[in-house]
């Protein structure tokens, strides 16, 4: 079974919210993932 998406949110306008990626001006508000370190034998 697969998941079943919810609906999706709106606006007070009644329009869809596209708040789901960062835009190009907002990107330098979000930094990158730091790399992450794994554990001998893992």
């Amino acid at each position: 079974m697969s998941i079943k998406p919810g609906p999706k949110p709106k606006k007070e306008d009644g329009t869809p919210d596209k708040r789901r990626r960062v835009t190009e001006e907002n990107q330098p508000k979000h930094p990158g993932l730091k790399p992450h370190k794994h554990k001998k034998g893992e």
